[in-house]
């Protein structure tokens, strides 16, 4: 309400004078203004002359507003020398820039500078003041000449009187560069289009507290601001920048008023004494902190780390052994540090003007004379008392005083009023160097130093782009500021109890890089008794191997770790997501990464693959025993009656049903998983149609053994014997053929079974092609029994028949019991069936029909002989 009754008032004030102006203008050919301002300043002539205004005192006394006379204007007391230390650097700049024949040649810069007495309406006058000038008459002419009283102004210092001034400047487009207003709302270009600065907005600054939040890993932090532009702006720029991909989230944000109010302060301590952050920063005036901190120390809140914004990074009042208990350690941000080459001599040359006086008091350079030493050029007003008794010589010595006017070994907002007027200066070098013709505005034009306008003076301002003599780099971006910078201070408590606040640190944003954060952490001190950083989080960070979960109803900051569940991962700390390992990858047991899984099939290695190896080769090296002993006893009786081609044919046979269980042993193959099935069906029908033509030749000898059946045997002799065993087997050759050619059989990564597990196996590619090569088999097996069964009352010289049936019992039996054990069991387990099978009925076949007969070759002798064998018959 403040700030637009001020601003109301500078706008009516101009509207009264413009409204006396047109009205004079009826009647004569000048106008009068209705009133002038009084105001404390420094001036200098020049060809341009540039504004600024500047705090040179503290505070105004009002005259009596009761309007029984005409009301006077404030005066302003409380001489503040560092605000006169700034007006000084915007005359040492203007100094050096006039001495400098590389910049603005031929032109001579002067300047006007205004106090503001740290009062919005003051403020206010001083800008209205060098816009408009104070010659009280002005006569109207048809031709307009001369440039207007100032092209663009320095200041204001403080963001509140700034807005209000550039509000109205912004309507005729006068550049404003302040040197000190940091609020970011001062970054809008539609509401102050003329606005500069070479200040970093609060935005800026609230960035580099937040990268210093995260360098430490400090992810849960207080916020304590003051209620004003200052505060509210910040905690907005907090509140839109922090969170989740911030990674830093406020425990509280909480404010204070600008007058001191105990119970508010008490409160807000409380807040702080309570939460579990361990970082406060205070967004605040120094003012604001010093009674926190009285609050602070009474109730004795230890173990924080505070960060301190701009305002009250170097404030002395908070500076004392009281307060160090409390806040040493504090990191701050600072205004950018510069040198000055030349300043500290040209503020020596400061000296009074020993023949000035006013009824208002002495010249600027007099009342800091007088402020420095105490003593007085003129009488003070009445009822104020603020210099010495003793009367200034002008000769007095300022080195000898101690003063921190001289002290320029800290050059912070000095350095932002010299790069403001050089870029004014540059600016205005810029448009001067235009080539007619060739120019930016209307109709190509150039601006010309008898008729300058500010407006023209903001084209080249946004455009500028110089380096300082301290190395920095000045340029505006699309909203007015310039590249920022600030430095890093840290509060250092010293063993004697001095306080000593240097810089370890800077946070800065370039043209090409990007923002960036430096930092000496061993410059760093440290209040605690760990001399190190302390730990503020809410939650502690969750490890590779977890996700966050965001506790409901609490800060994102606030969260559980929820362990990954299997197959996922992650691997960065402060994941939010568990990610899925590819297909043939599974979690490690730790979730933070992806191993490869573990293949599992029917291996020569494990103790089953090992096992059936085993077996498939002693079967076979048995055929082979078998195959060799009836090769060698091939002319005996019991050899020959029992067909010894035929079983040649089926001991050949059997060794490959042995050899083929092989095949299915082994990590699965394009080839295995072709072969396999295809060796396994055809040696086996090699093997039954063997048996079954064998069973019908024991039924065709019995017959021919009887009246009248000798012409049976003309229907098995060799070659229909050989011929039927072919046919058979080309049977289930053709099926297997078709088979691999319609849907071969493939290998095939499994990982229904085992999440955790590749399970390698052949798939069958078509159910009914293996379907058919086992019905086939079995079709073989049933009719061999059955004829074998047929013929079980055979003769005891024809046994072979009852072999026959007992082998293909076995057989029928382990296939029968097969289908079922094959289809429930997962993997490798299926190929351990199927092998299983496969031996059994091998076994049971080379046992049931070779055993009785090797057993009679190698054990009875005696009863391998025509006669033993007929003799039974004859018995029997």
């Amino acid at each position: 309400m403040r700030l637009f009754l001020d601003t109301s008032l500078g706008l009516l004030m101009l509207f009264s004078c413009f409204s006396s102006t047109v009205s004079s203008s009826l009647s004569s050919s000048s106008c009068q203004l209705q009133g002038q301002f009084h105001l404390n300043g420094m001036h200098k002539p020049g060809d341009v002359i540039l504004g600024g205004i500047f705090r040179l005192h503290f505070f105004p006394a009002y005259s009596d507003l009761s309007f029984t006379s005409e009301p006077q204007q404030p005066t302003c007391y409380g001489f503040d020398v560092m605000g006169f230390r700034h007006a000084q650097t915007m005359a040492f700049a203007i100094d050096e820039i006039n001495k400098n024949s590389n910049l603005l040649p031929n032109v001579t810069l002067g300047y006007s500078l205004y106090d503001n007495c740290v009062q919005l309406g003051i403020g206010f006058r001083a800008a209205l003041t060098l816009v408009s000038d104070q010659e009280e008459q002005v006569t109207l002419e048809k031709n307009c000449v001369g440039t207007p009283p100032v092209l663009g102004i320095v200041g204001d210092s403080s963001s509140t009187r700034t807005i209000a001034i550039s509000t109205v400047l912004g309507l005729y487009r006068v550049p404003l560069v302040s040197y000190f207003a940091t609020c970011s709302c001062l970054s809008d270009r539609q509401k102050f289009p003329s606005f500069f600065r070479t200040i970093p907005s609060d935005s800026f600054q609230v960035n580099a507290m937040i990268h210093i939040l995260k360098h430490f890993g400090w992810t849960w932090a207080g916020l304590i601001i003051s209620e004003d532009d200052y505060g509210f702006n910040a905690a907005r720029s907090f509140h839109a920048d922090l969170g989740p991909a911030g990674g830093v989230c406020l425990a509280y944000t909480e404010s204070l008023p600008w007058g001191y109010d105990p119970a508010e302060v008490t409160r807000v301590v409380e807040v702080v004494k309570k939460s579990t952050a361990r970082v406060v920063i205070v967004f605040a005036h120094e003012s604001i902190m010093f009674n926190l901190m009285k609050e602070v120390v009474r109730q004795n809140v230890t173990g924080l780390l505070w960060m301190a914004s701009e305002a009250w990074t170097s404030g002395t009042s908070l500076q004392t052994p009281h307060f160090m208990q409390y806040l040493g350690g504090t990191l701050g941000i600072a205004i950018r540090r510069g040198e000055i080459p030349g300043l500290s001599d040209f503020l020596l040359k400061v000296r009074p003007e020993l023949n000035y006086t006013t009824t208002n008091g002495n010249s600027m350079v007099n009342q800091f004379w007088e402020h420095t030493f105490q003593c007085r050029f003129a009488p003070p007003p009445a009822g104020w008392v603020e210099a010495g008794g003793e009367l200034c010589t002008g000769q007095e010595v300022i080195e000898n005083v101690e003063n921190e006017f001289l002290d320029v070994s800290d050059l912070r907002q000095e350095y932002n009023v010299y790069k403001a007027v050089y870029a004014l200066a540059y600016a205005l070098d810029d448009m001067l160097q235009c080539e007619p013709g060739r120019g930016p505005f209307s109709n190509n034009t150039c601006a010309h130093l008898q008729r300058l306008e500010p407006w023209q003076l903001m084209y080249y301002l946004e455009k500028v782009n110089f380096m300082t003599t301290f190395g920095d780099q000045v340029t505006f971006d699309e909203n007015g500021d310039a590249l920022p910078v600030y430095d890093i201070m840290n509060w250092v408590w010293l063993p004697d109890g001095r306080t000593k606040v240097q810089r370890v640190g800077e946070v800065k944003r370039s043209a090409f890089k990007g923002e960036e954060l430096t930092l000496d952490k061993d410059k760093i001190f440290w209040n605690f008794e760990s001399k190190q950083p302390p730990r503020s989080v809410c939650s502690e960070s969750c490890p590779p191997g977890t996700r966050m979960a965001i506790k409901k109803g609490e800060p994102e900051c606030c969260f559980d770790c929820v362990p990954c569940s299997e197959g996922k991962i992650s691997n960065t700390t402060d994941s939010m997501e568990c990610t899925s390992c590819p297909e043939d990858f599974w979690s490690s047991p730790q979730r933070d990464h992806c191993v490869p899984k573990k293949t599992d099939f029917l291996s020569y290695h494990e103790p089953l693959g090992i096992c059936l190896t085993t077996t498939s080769l002693l079967g076979t090296f048995i055929c082979v025993v078998v195959l060799g002993i009836f090769i060698h006893h091939r002319s005996t009786p019991i050899v020959r009656a029992n067909n010894s081609e035929l079983s040649f044919q089926l001991l050949v046979s059997l060794k490959f049903c042995f050899l083929c269980s092989l095949l299915f042993i082994g990590r699965p193959k394009l080839w295995t998983c072709q072969l396999r099935h295809a060796a396994f069906g055809i040696s086996f029908v090699l093997c039954v149609s063997c048996i079954l033509v064998k069973t019908m030749v024991v039924l065709a000898v019995f017959r021919a053994s009887k009246p009248g059946g000798e012409s049976s045997l003309k229907w098995f002799g060799a070659v229909q014997q050989r011929g039927t065993v072919l046919v058979l087997t080309s049977v289930q050759a053709a099926i297997c053929t078709v088979w691999l050619v319609s849907a071969s059989p493939v290998p095939h990564k499994n990982t229904q079974y085992h999440s955790d597990k590749i399970v390698y196996e052949c798939a069958v590619g078509s159910t009914v092609g293996f379907a058919v090569l086992l019905g086939y088999i079995g079709l073989l097996a049933v009719l061999s029994c059955l004829l074998a069964f047929l013929a079980r009352n055979l003769p005891d010289s024809f046994n072979e028949a009852k072999l026959i049936t007992f082998s293909m019992l076995i057989f029928c039996a382990v296939w029968v019991a097969f289908v079922p054990a094959y289809i429930s069991s997962p993997g490798k387990y299926a190929d351990a069936v199927e092998v299983f099978a496969i031996l059994s009925s091998s076994f049971g076949l080379l046992v049931a029909l070779f055993g009785p007969k090797c057993y009679i070759i190698l054990l009875r002798p005696e009863r391998n002989t025509k006669k033993a064998i007929m003799g039974r018959g004859t018995e029997s």
